[in-house]
This record gives structure tokens, sequence and C-alpha cells, in this order.
């Protein structure tokens, strides 16, 4: 195939990957690398190796992610100030939560969360008023609450997590061990997610579908949270005392909530199929290029979460797989996505088909998340309800 004398000088003329950086790009991964080090310095004697593999990982990481993604770039370092801010109104005693004014009723773990939960409520409400009303204040409004609940829920995970040592040094721990944590966990990746194919597609017109799951998560939590005094910090089991939670945890929680993102775009495909609000969503082209999207990502980080929990699992209790609950749903929901894909790569699956089953996706992965956590029990008994 020849090439053109334009084709050739646009190929030569494109700049490489780290010449298209800015200034801002290059200031915010060189602070990231200088807090890596510094966390490393001061607190590396308390870390093993692999802990400090992760910290170190972290780094390049979320540098590259703020790189290609620009939102990222100020949203670590405005929850990195927040929790800070938080960390140093502690004072290193954990009374302080129920005697500072702005720890009782903003910045402690528990009160950010019930912002979190609140503003992703209201977050829902407006942009299902922008789509009724097409109103784009709606979207807009809807949007920055999405982004406002994503600051202040990150920022209640990490002061939870800073809360958990003040508890007591054996009880400190990541803030992804259990269901009120995991939770929160998932509504904080799905919106993340969701705002990033919203800033790539201009597909506000999606918000108030993913935002419908976000919202039943967080009238899940707040039933939880009351129900069952969940938002209690408890001692890891032994089982939970291991540094392979740090990663296999949040990547398994991508594929949910990613999964999770594909169902809600699934459920505006088929009202748009339908000619129900069809002058008001994206076209079909565009959902259905989310939706694979979606469920790609999805499935990448759920496989690799997968072969991580094989591995603690050895760690743990011996041996690679055990035939689990908790282990057989989660094949099960790598399975019904596996073949989605290989559907969609193999025999072109589209339309009303791929967009039913990735809806119909949710059930099987909200079972194997709660469902299994409600009825069954097996070796992954710390999650109950």
């Amino acid at each position: 195939m020849e090439i053109s004398q334009t084709q050739v000088s646009t190929y030569t003329q494109e700049p490489g990957y780290f010449r298209r950086l800015n200034a801002i790009d290059w200031l915010y991964g060189i602070a990231l690398f200088a807090a890596a080090g510094f966390a490393l310095h001061r607190y590396g004697a308390y870390m093993d190796v692999y802990e400090q593999g992760i910290l170190l990982a972290a780094a390049p990481t979320f540098a590259a992610l703020g790189w290609h993604w620009k939102p990222v770039r100020w949203l670590i370092p405005l929850v990195a100030l927040l929790a800070l801010a938080a960390i140093g109104l502690y004072g290193g005693t954990l009374d302080a939560a129920n005697q500072k004014f702005f720890l009782k009723y903003m910045l402690s773990s528990q009160s950010a969360i019930l912002w979190m939960s609140a503003l992703f409520v209201f977050s829902t409400g407006f942009y299902w008023l922008g789509l009724a009303t097409r109103s784009p204040f709606g979207f807009a409004v809807g949007s920055k609450l999405c982004w406002a609940a994503v600051v202040i829920g990150f920022t209640g995970m990490m002061v939870r997590w800073y809360e958990s040592y003040l508890i007591g040094s054996d009880v400190g721990h990541i803030p992804v061990s259990n269901l009120y944590e995991v939770f929160i966990l998932f509504s904080m990746i799905t919106a993340m997610f969701y705002l990033y194919y919203e800033q790539r597609y201009g597909t506000a017109q999606l918000g108030p579908f993913v935002l419908l799951v976000i919202a039943a998560a967080v009238a899940f939590l707040l039933w939880y949270t009351v129900s069952r005094d969940a938002a209690e910090i408890q001692p890891l089991v032994p089982a939970l005392q291991s540094w392979w939670m740090k990663i296999h945890v949040p990547a398994n929680f991508i594929g949910y909530g990613t999964f999770a993102l594909a169902a809600g775009v699934g459920a505006a495909y088929l009202l748009k199929s339908h000619g129900i609000l069809a002058d008001r969503l994206p076209s079909l082209e565009v959902l259905d290029d989310v939706m694979y999207k979606a469920i790609s990502v999805g499935f990448a980080f759920f496989t690799v979460a997968t072969i991580l929990g094989a591995l603690w699992a050895a760690e743990a209790w011996g041996g690679y797989w055990s035939w689990d609950p908790k282990e057989t749903w989660a094949l099960i929901v790598w399975l019904n996505y596996a073949a989605w894909l290989h559907m969609r790569l193999m025999s072109g699956l589209r339309g009303r088909a791929a967009a039913w089953w990735a809806l119909g996706g949710l059930i099987v992965t909200t079972f194997a998340f709660l469902g299994v956590n409600m009825f069954l029990s097996g070796l992954h008994s710390y999650g109950k309800l």
C-alpha cells in the first residue's frame, strides 16, 4: 500500500507521547513521585516488600491516568488536601470526630460518606430533570454534583483508612474489607467511569441511567449502615490481613463498576431502539460503543482480579480454587462476559440482543456481589450481611 506525501508529513509532524505533555502534566507527575518517595522514606519501615512495590507502582500508574484524563490531575491533589486537613484536625485522637465541627459534620469518614450519598442522590435527580426537560442546566448540575460526590467519597475513604489506625495499629487497614466499604468503592468506581465516558463522548444523557444504579447502591448502603451499624470499623479477620487485598478488591470492583455502567447504557439503548426518549438519547452507535468498551475494560480487570484472588487463596487457604460460592459465582460472571465479548467479536453481536445481555449481566453480577453474601456461605463469610 502506498502512503501519500501528506500522510508521511502528518506522521513525521505528530509529536511523541511525552512531547504532548504540558508543564502542568509534568508538575503533576513529579508531585506524585515526590509524594510516593516521601511516603516510602517515612513509612517504608512499616511496609513489607509487596506493599512498597504497590506504593512505587501507584505513582507512574496515576501519573499516566492523569495525563490521559485531565480531571484526575486536580482530583487527586484535592482529595489529598481534604484528607490531610481532616487528619490534622484529629490530632491523633479518634474522639475529635465528635468534638470538632468540621470533622463531625463534614470530614470524618461517616460524615463524608453521608455527604457522598446525598450528592449522588441529588445528582441523579438533576440528571433526570435534564433528560425530562431537555435542560442543559440539569445535566450540568448533575455532572458537577457527581464530581462533588466523587471528591467527598474518596476523602471519606482516605480518612476512614486513617481512623482505623487511630483505633489501633493492629486494626488499621485499607477500607475495602467489608460490604459497607466495598459499596462505597463500587459507587465511586462506577461514577468515575461514567464521568470519563460522559466527557469523552459528550453523553450527559446517560447520566440518569447510570446514576440510578449508583443511587440504588447508595440506598442499600444507607439501609445497611442504619440497620447493621455497618460504619463501625472492625479488625480484619486473619484471611484478610494480606497485601493481596490492596490490589485484588479494587481490580474486582473496577469490573463490577464497569459492568453496572454497561447495564445502564444497555437500558438506554433498549429505550432508544423502541422509540422511547429517542430524540433525547445519544445515537445507537454511540450507545453500542460505550457499552462494548465498558464491558471490555471491566472484563480485563475482572480477569486480573480473578487470577489475583486465586493466588491469594493459595496463600490463605492452601489452594488456588475451592469452589467456594463466591468463587463459583465469580466464575459465572467471568463466563457471562467472556461469552458476550466472544459473540461480539466473532459473530458481530449488536443491537437489542447485546443490550438485553448487558442488562441481564447486571443481575448475575449483583448476585455474585451481594446475593452470595445474603443466601450462601463459605470461605468468604467475612462478607455476610
